[in-house]
């Protein structure tokens, strides 16, 4: 029988399983492939969910009632009060912030006496004015910058994302860990030919929020020939608008509003489609890019934020192997353009989709992320 101690860590997450997005995703990946460590989760009870149970190789702690604006304030203290109680009986060997707004329930702990150390992991996908700027947020920045200053170790998904530890007070190095693809779901595979007379699908995997640009798509969509559609997959707040936006428009029937999909259901309608498309006006990274380079779609998307870490035009980015086709932010005649270009270009395409797998498999591969995101954890424990 080994001696061995168990290490125990606590993340801290908004959300978590089985509501999920990038962050969720990332969390449930990693920690399935790290079973030597006993990792637990307090997250929001967003309404009528297991106060406690285990998921994969984390055991899910729930606090509060309800999905409210309100309920998401609460759920800083509550989460704070959660941890201090599970701690005496757990002693928990780290912490784990998911995103910078679980610094608060950490810092929180700090001014209590309760310091054990932690890690933040940068996932944002807004743009850095609307984390760290809006009037309500800027009281609040101090306690945000002794969360930044007090880390043990950040990692960020992006390189984008990684300098604003720095503009927030960390000083250390930031270890740049992308989120990944499961190879064994998002498979390779041929897909529809381009044939005129038929149905073109651009498809894209998305919140319905103005920072992903679905709308620009939608307009693109009068420049293009009307045997091309345009199939969302994923729900969000601006549906409405967008529904509104393509009738509008006159395209309301080549734009295919398909709601939250699961991940094997998203795996299935990507090995349909031709194109995958996100116009995104802000990113810090966005895992719906690598998952359709790994099933072999091709990628139009800007080069905002994260994106820039893997998607590579051959105009824009000389020297290096092209890996998807970048527009402007805010530009439907750019997306017009790509879309065209990819369609009369079968040998191009060929040739992007190879260097798109490539990539896929030799950085972004879950088995790898957790590789290092374990060396990390690694290091925290014995720099205690």
């Amino acid at each position: 029988m080994s001696d061995k101690k168990i290490r125990k860590v606590l993340i801290f997450s908004l959300a978590y399983y089985p509501r999920f997005g990038g962050a969720e995703i990332a969390l449930k990946e990693i920690t399935d492939r790290i079973p030597d460590i006993e990792f637990h989760v307090l997250t929001l009870n967003f309404g009528g969910e297991v106060r406690e149970e285990k998921i994969g190789n984390v055991i899910v702690h729930r606090v509060g009632n309800g999905a409210s604006y309100l309920s998401k304030i609460l759920f800083i203290p509550r989460a704070a009060y959660a941890a201090r109680a599970l701690h005496v009986s757990l002693r928990f060997d780290a912490f784990w912030a998911m995103m910078s707004y679980m610094l608060f329930p950490i810092v929180f702990l700090r001014f209590v006496g309760l310091r054990v150390p932690y890690l933040l992991t940068l996932q944002e996908g807004d743009p850095w004015k609307h984390m760290f700027s809006r009037w309500f947020i800027l009281p609040l920045r101090p306690f945000l910058s002794i969360g930044f200053r007090n880390a043990s170790a950040v990692s960020a998904i992006s390189t984008y994302l990684g300098q604003w530890a720095t503009h927030m007070g960390f000083n250390g190095r930031v270890a740049v860990i992308p989120n990944g693809v499961d190879l064994n779901r998002f498979i390779n595979l041929p897909h529809p030919p381009f044939v005129v007379a038929d149905t073109v699908n651009l498809v894209t995997a998305s919140r319905l929020v103005h920072k992903n640009a679905i709308d620009e798509v939608i307009r693109a969509l009068v420049l293009l020939p009307k045997n091309i559609q345009f199939v969302i997959y994923g729900g969000g707040p601006d549906e409405m608008k967008l529904r509104k936006l393509s009738e509008e428009l006159g395209v309301s029937d080549r734009v295919l509003f398909k709601g939250h999909s699961s991940h094997a259901e998203l795996a299935r309608a990507f090995s349909t489609a031709h194109i995958f498309i996100r116009p995104s006006r802000s990113e810090g990274m966005g895992n719906s890019f690598i998952e359709a380079m790994a099933v072999g779609l091709p990628v139009i998307a800007t080069q905002e934020g994260g994106i820039a870490d893997f998607l590579f035009d051959e105009k824009r980015n000389l020297g290096k192997p092209s890996t998807g086709w970048a527009v402007d932010v805010d530009s439907p005649e750019h997306i017009a353009l790509a879309v065209k270009d990819i369609i009369s270009n079968p040998g191009k395409v060929a040739r992007v989709r190879a260097n798109a797998l490539a990539l896929v498999r030799e950085k972004y591969d879950w088995n790898l992320i957790a590789r290092d995101m374990k060396t990390l954890f690694r290091h925290l424990f014995e720099n205690r």
